[in-house]
């Protein structure tokens, strides 16, 4: 690294720490020729990529655009908030691991429902009829059949709805 006091083109690290959060590394550099100390901090640069629109419109992935999709979808049902928190980290891996510059937001969409699948059968069958554009009510009917085929792998991922202790027996008056 350049040194901002002289011209010299080298410089070396005398301390390097980790930020708080982890995400970053602070490095305390001193220049060897005027002995001028400075700070530089280092960090991962992970782009997401751009999401490429129907009508071929590009635009920077938004990840509170994400999020409102899947708070939308789950207004009213019983997910919590870091549920959806979650989901959309699970998203944004995704994107990440793709390794592409550009991404259709079909492929974004797809990402979606792959969480919101296990997450919540209502919430799911509400995004698919918007993201998939639902025309009428044989379309619900088949993505709703569709959704019950692949349902008992999808209960090996919830928690038991009842206890499975066994209920109290009460003694009869008689």
């Amino acid at each position: 690294m350049h040194c901002p006091f002289c011209p010299h083109d080298d410089t070396r690290v005398i301390d390097s720490r980790a930020a708080e959060d982890g995400s970053s590394i602070r490095r305390r550099r001193e220049c060897p020729e005027c002995g001028g100390r400075f700070s530089t901090v280092e960090q991962a640069e992970l782009r997401l990529p751009a999401v490429v629109k129907s009508d071929g419109r590009r635009e920077a992935f938004d990840e509170n655009k994400l999020r409102t999709g899947f708070e939308r979808a789950l207004q009213k049902r019983p997910v919590s908030a870091e549920q959806i928190d979650e989901a959309v980290r699970a998203v944004v891996s995704e994107l990440r691991k793709s390794g592409e510059r550009e991404l259709p937001s079909r492929r974004v969409g797809e990402y979606v429902m792959d969480q919101l699948k296990p997450l919540d059968q209502v919430a799911y069958v509400r995004f698919a009829s918007v993201y998939r554009s639902f025309e009428d009510v044989q379309a619900f009917r088949e993505e709703i059949e569709k959704l019950e085929r692949d349902l008992p792998a999808l209960q090996t991922l919830d928690l038991p709805l009842e206890s499975t202790e066994p209920k109290p027996v009460r003694a009869r008056r008689g």
